[in-house]
């Protein structure tokens, strides 16, 4: 098992030097990753709208850690922008670059680009094949400003010969065939989705992964989990359950925006104040106990056992989700001690 650090939400405060510190931190000691996701025009998370611009940052303050996206959003952009501003990522790490695609889920982000909305996730599935060929070297065709079609290659070239690739994918079945069908790795996060459900998903990405002649044995499987370690279970139980229940109290009303075929009432924001905190309360402790690194590394280990025996390979720990940015730093000392266990 693989562990990695990812990011998500961030804090304006003290902007990027919590970034950084972690980054420094994993880099020195064996973690294999970095992610930084794509956000736009939201507090939850409007710290990253560009992965490629930090993820350029982090590659000169680094040394071998893997620098990716986590994830970018295909359909506000071309694909062969993507490749070109990765490319430099890869050349400014001396090879480290990999980028996960995603959808999109909140029609705000596609103020950006609005076209991009309605057939957004054939053109994220389409954008794996261009992404490779330009990746590898091989031209492709495209119209310019006159509309002629024109043959365009990458410049600059990347470092390594293939781009690893993932696809975002939670509740959609679909996103998982799709991803095993073009053979990409996987991101993938609890959210919206128990672990029955996540285990089910992932047969069927390992399924369709042989059905189209990839080896399963050759593909990474990344989850992401809520992550703050320590050396007593109460301590960190404490520690974690104001600024997580927050965390899940904002996230939801995020989410709860983008459906708009809720029924009148059937909302977060439309429940009284107690059925909220009952609901918020459930969710802490179901992400404490069974889908988040919650705890020491004993606990955590339960865990993590359980999703190796799914089929994952690598733990992104997402860290920064309101506990105090000191403490998550000092922390990751405990985390190390977990990572080692399964290096």
């Amino acid at each position: 098992m693989d562990f990695s650090l990812i990011f998500f939400s961030g804090d304006e405060k003290n902007k990027y030097r919590f970034v950084l510190d972690a980054a420094k931190y994993a880099d020195e000691h064996g973690f294999t990753a970095i992610w930084t996701p794509e956000r736009h025009f939201h507090r939850f998370g409007g710290l990253y709208p560009n992965p490629s611009v930090l993820g350029a940052g982090l590659a000169m303050a680094t040394q071998r850690l893997q620098i990716r996206a986590g994830s970018v959003i295909l359909p506000l952009h071309s694909p062969i922008r993507v490749a070109e501003e990765w490319s430099v990522v890869d050349n400014l790490s001396r090879g480290r670059a990999g980028i996960a695609l995603a959808t999109g889920f909140s029609p705000v982000d596609f103020a950006i680009n609005p076209t991009g909305w309605e057939d957004r996730r054939s053109r994220t599935f389409d954008a794996v094949t261009t992404l490779r060929e330009l990746w590898e070297g091989a031209p492709v065709y495209v119209q310019d400003g006159l509309g002629n079609h024109v043959e365009v290659e990458l410049h600059p070239q990347p470092v390594q010969p293939e781009l690893p690739i993932w696809l975002t994918c939670t509740k959609s079945p679909e996103t998982f065939e799709a991803a095993g069908r073009l053979g990409c790795n996987v991101l993938t996060a609890l959210i919206d989705m128990t672990n029955e459900e996540l285990e089910e998903k992932l047969a069927l990405y390992f399924k369709t992964l042989q059905e189209y002649g990839h080896d399963p044995e050759g593909v990474t499987v990344t989850l992401m989990l809520h992550t703050f370690i320590g050396d007593d279970l109460d301590e960190v139980r404490e520690t974690v359950r104001e600024p997580f229940s927050d965390y899940l109290r904002s996230f939801f009303t995020v989410i709860d925006s983008q459906k708009k075929n809720l029924a009148p009432g059937a909302g977060v924001r439309d429940m009284t104040q107690s059925d909220q905190d009952q609901l918020i309360e459930f969710a802490f402790d179901k992400y404490f106990e069974k889908g988040a690194l919650l705890g020491t590394p004993d606990s955590c280990g339960a865990v993590v056992d359980r999703f190796k025996g799914m089929g994952v390979t690598e733990i992104a720990c997402l860290i920064d989700f309101g506990v105090d940015e000191d403490l998550v730093v000092q922390s990751l000392s405990h985390l190390d001690e977990l990572r080692r266990r399964y290096a």
